[in-house]
């Protein structure tokens, strides 16, 4: 299969239609979906009835940001359907049935990611969301309605929304369906639990009864009601007071080479290099090259492309999801950051300047970069973070360190000078995890008082600082320091990867548990176990036998 590509622009849909013809004047937008059967990733399956795979979930993520960074006009989304009788009938069966166990949780980390992001869309920018659900609403369909503030289906005696999975498919709804029923709706559990068995959903007074939707409305006065609906949450969102203009955000510039047989992808401020042979991968994130803009106009002047914070960690997001649905034979990947430390800090505190300023593109920027490091977070792969001579791993870039499994630095006290870390605003606060804690708070959650006193450190460490700080996990002098690495790093290349990915994913989110750990972390279990067992994927499991007219045959002990 071709390489999996995560960069689109609205001219390139194939499935999204984003209807801004009204928003300038109402603040609403309209993302209608209208998929193409033959429009797959991949060959073998027809998106029937509005059914989709990663490609429409490509397309959602790319409208969503376009709306927040071009489109500042934009206070309330309406999702809807363009076909008639018929919302979303949810992931599409055929494609999961014929994709690898790692494909089908890579698509649905993806899709959880998407969902997640349109919620943060609502919470920190003022970008209310409304379903407006025109037809049959089940599985993934009705969870993208979840992820929206309110949920309107219309009544027409077909309408009706599902979660089917367990009695059709023997799988769990992949993207949050059961949390967000039970965590963000707060259906009651025996209410959720029928719902979640009933293959044919609900409809109607009853759908409305049980908060599965927030009304139910007549076919003829649909349109006119969830319009007005939208209209009212643009006026009192908080985007209306936004001042200044959007920006365009340009395409990559990316190269794909293949050096010493390694296969190396260089974009402006990122590379990331692959070694087949070793199964490892190195990341490298370049800091700035260039002063920070002083003010939102300097800010707008520059654009996605002159402005070091957007595209570096734009080409880093790219990357990211690059290694994760092309290269899954590596394991380890090694984090490495080349620059000025000082440059970094004070591109941290020019941003946090305009956010605090109340510039709305300043802090779309700050939630940019926050997302991406979250997607590093529950990346699937082993994560060494390695500091030497010429790393920047300052405020922004120290939290790729923070992220990751261990922190190697380096003890050379002939260039202590170069290898040094540094903190920023950015540490304390802009960027929490998924369980609502900056990446300092989940280190330090036996020490508490230690992220106290970081603060007060304005300047950059040298190794033996950074140690007893807390910041470095292993520091090898400098007559060891190849070989530790070496060693450290075929060791953990050698290791289990499920055994690792297991690890990674418990050890990475202590403190609080929150709606976003409790899906990754369902996902992570239940959800990969689910897929691999017998009764959802075996030879007679239900996901295999679907569509067929053999009824599935499962192993009823329970484990």
């Amino acid at each position: 299969m071709d390489p999996v590509r995560f960069e689109t622009s609205p001219a390139a849909y194939k499935h999204w239609t984003l209807d801004l013809s009204v928003a300038e004047k109402t603040g609403v937008a309209r993302l209608v979906l209208d998929i193409q059967e033959d429009g797959g990733v991949r060959p073998g399956y027809a998106l029937k009835l509005n059914s989709y795979d990663l490609g429409v979930d490509v397309e959602l993520a790319d409208a969503l940001q376009r709306v927040r960074f071009e489109h500042p006009e934009v206070r309330a989304l309406v999702f809807t359907s363009g076909k008639d009788r018929i919302f979303s009938s949810g992931a599409n069966i055929y494609m999961l049935g014929s994709s690898s166990h790692a494909f089908k949780v890579n698509f649905c980390k993806f899709t959880n990611e998407t969902r997640l992001y349109l919620e943060e869309a609502s919470q920190e920018s003022g970008i209310k969301s409304l379903a407006a659900l025109n037809g049959i609403t089940s599985g993934g369909g009705y969870e993208l309605a979840l992820a929206c503030d309110e949920i309107y289906l219309q009544e027409d005696g077909n309408s009706a929304v599902s979660l089917p999975e367990c009695p059709l498919l023997g799988v769990l709804p992949g993207t949050g369906g059961l949390t967000r029923l039970v965590d963000k709706r707060k259906i009651r559990r025996d209410h959720a639990d029928v719902f979640s068995t009933l293959a044919e959903g609900i409809r109607g007074k009853r759908a409305k009864e049980w908060a599965l939707v927030d009304d139910v409305v007549a076919r003829s006065k649909f349109v006119e009601t969830t319009t007005q609906r939208a209209e009212a949450l643009a006026a009192a969102s908080a985007r209306a007071q936004a001042k200044g203009a959007g920006i365009a955000l340009a395409p990559m510039e990316l190269t794909r080479t293949e050096e010493g047989g390694k296969l190396v992808s260089t974009y402006k401020y990122v590379t990331l290099s692959i070694d087949p042979k070793s199964r490892v991968a190195e990341l490298v994130v370049r800091g700035p090259d260039h002063a920070p803009p002083k003010s939102g106009e300097e800010l707008r002047r520059l654009g996605s492309v002159g402005n070091w914070a957007l595209r570096a960690f734009r080409e880093l997001d790219d990357a990211l999801l690059d290694l994760r649905f092309n290269f899954l034979e590596v394991g380890l990947l090694v984090l490495r950051t080349r620059g000025d430390l000082e440059k970094v800090r004070q591109a941290d505190e020019a941003l946090a300047g305009l956010v605090s300023s109340g510039d709305w593109l300043a802090r779309e920027i700050q939630l940019l970069q926050r997302r991406v490091l979250k997607r590093i977070d529950v990346t699937s792969r082993s994560l060494f973070a390695l500091v030497d001579e010429g790393s920047c791993f300052a405020g922004s870039l120290l939290e790729i360190a923070l992220a990751a499994d261990r922190v190697y630095m380096k003890d050379d006290e002939e260039h202590e000078d170069a290898i040094r870390v540094a903190l920023s605003s950015a540490n304390f606060g802009p960027m929490p995890m998924g369980n609502g804690l900056t990446r300092l708070q989940s280190r330090f959650l036996r020490t508490p008082e230690q992220v106290g006193k970081l603060r007060e450190q304005t300047a950059p460490m040298h190794t033996h600082e950074a140690s007893k700080a807390g910041l470095a996990t292993l520091t090898p002098d400098a007559i060891d320091w190849d070989d530790e690495i070496r060693v450290a790093v075929e060791e953990r290349a050698s290791m289990s990867p499920d055994a690792m990915t297991g690890m990674e994913a418990s050890l990475r989110y202590g403190g609080p548990e929150t709606l976003e750990t409790k899906i990754f972390g369902r996902l992570s279990a239940w959800q990969n176990w689910i897929f691999t067992r017998p009764n959802a994927t075996g030879e007679k499991g239900a996901l295999t036998m679907y569509g067929k007219p053999e009824r599935p045959t499962f192993d009823m002990r329970r484990a």
